[in-house]
């Protein structure tokens, strides 16, 4: 999926480095998304098994004029058996920070899991100081439900989450169609 100079694509082996890099660089990761070291070559295993992409739990790297520029990232939830939908993330390297870019990625996300999945409900959770994500959601329609307290644990403290949801009902940005 394709807008302007914002691609959403399956990760290849050359982003695979990228990504991995990313992901082990607490200064690259910023201040909402460090959370310890892990398994350095967790990522690649499922690389190689599916290419990140499977039923429960996908990734998609966000390309911006052909460059990696970072990933989105869905998984499956439930509140009932009968009512899956998707929570969905998003990573994006320090350069491409502030420049729309998110937003942009993140409005290409929820037209391909509209588009290719039946959910009725995606979902999103951010730290209730990390005002940037907060407005780039509510740029792509997202409604914000709650603040959820104590709801993650980061650089030895608590803290609250702001949840966020948007219905294939519901009505969305044009942005420029």
């Amino acid at each position: 999926m394709s807008h302007d100079a914002v691609t959403l694509r399956p990760m290849t082996e050359a982003d695979l480095s990228l990504f991995e890099a990313l992901l082990s660089d607490p200064e690259a990761l910023g201040a909402f998304q460090w959370f310890g070291w892990r398994d350095p070559g967790r990522f690649r295993r499922r690389w190689a098994e599916n290419g990140l992409l499977a039923d429960e739990q996908s990734v998609l790297t966000v390309a911006c004029r052909g460059e990696f520029a970072g990933f989105v990232s869905w998984r499956r939830a439930r509140a009932m058996t009968s009512a899956p939908y998707w929570n969905i993330g998003i990573q994006l390297r320090p350069e491409a920070r502030g420049r729309g870019i998110g937003t942009e990625a993140q409005r290409l996300l929820v037209e391909y899991l509209f588009a290719h999945t039946p959910v009725m409900r995606l979902e999103a959770d951010t730290e209730d100081t990390n005002h940037a994500e907060q407005r780039a959601l509510e740029k792509c329609g997202f409604t914000r439900e709650g603040v959820q307290r104590a709801m993650t644990f980061r650089d030895g403290e608590w803290r609250d989450v702001v949840r966020y949801s948007l219905l294939r009902t519901d009505v969305r940005p044009e942005f420029g169609r």
